[in-house]
């Protein structure tokens, strides 16, 4: 079961109590008639302006995202494509040293010793190879995560100097409890985002 981010919590509780302060016909007009999330208290003060972005439709649609994950995905089938070949080699290299073994083909016990400690060796450095790789990749993966979420920051402190949002608050899945659908600004981020990459190639 996914666990609820107390933050995006308390921030749809914001939203939501936003609204429902909007009481009589002139504040509903008014809320109604600005921007997403913003109208006035009881008292006439203004109220914090709110939106949200949808991740998983962002990182969908986001063109710098989408190649990267294509690019990950060919790495990792790459990955996944030399660590088995490499695998069945040094499981045909066992079976070939076990025939033998059981064939009395060996000159010695030292020789089929010799021959054991090799592959034997092999498994280990396979075992190397392969947590090497692993590495790397976790490594691109974490650089990719840190180059996207600059990319998303930067664009969206741009685009709130703009706009004014207090508060831009992240939807991820099921995360978010209620969220009324004015207060969406993903596709407006989304085309955003691929305008700055299209023009940035």
């Amino acid at each position: 079961m996914k666990k609820i981010n107390i933050i995006a919590i308390a921030a749809t509780f914001a939203a939501v109590t936003l609204f429902t302060q909007c009481s009589s016909k002139n504040e509903e007009q008014a809320c109604q008639s600005a921007a997403p999330a913003v109208c006035q208290n009881a008292t006439g003060a203004p109220s914090i302006k709110i939106a949200y972005v949808d991740i998983d439709s962002l990182f969908t649609n986001y063109k710098l995202s989408v190649t990267m994950n294509k690019e990950m995905l060919r790495k990792e089938e790459n990955m996944r494509m030399t660590l088995t070949e490499k695998a069945r080699a040094i499981q045909a290299d066992y079976e070939d040293f076990q025939r033998k073994l059981e064939n009395n083909v060996y000159s010695s016990r030292q020789r089929a010793e010799e021959e054991q400690n090799r592959i034997i060796k092999s498994q280990e450095d396979y075992a190397r190879y392969e947590q090497r790789l692993i590495n790397e990749l976790t490594a691109e993966t974490q650089k990719n995560n840190s180059i996207l979420r600059d990319s998303i920051n930067s664009f969206l402190n741009a685009y709130n100097k703009v706009k004014g949002f207090d508060l831009i608050i992240s939807r991820v899945g099921d995360n978010l409890l209620y969220a009324n659908s004015a207060l969406d600004i993903t596709q407006e981020v989304i085309d955003g985002l691929n305008n700055r990459y299209a023009g940035s190639k």
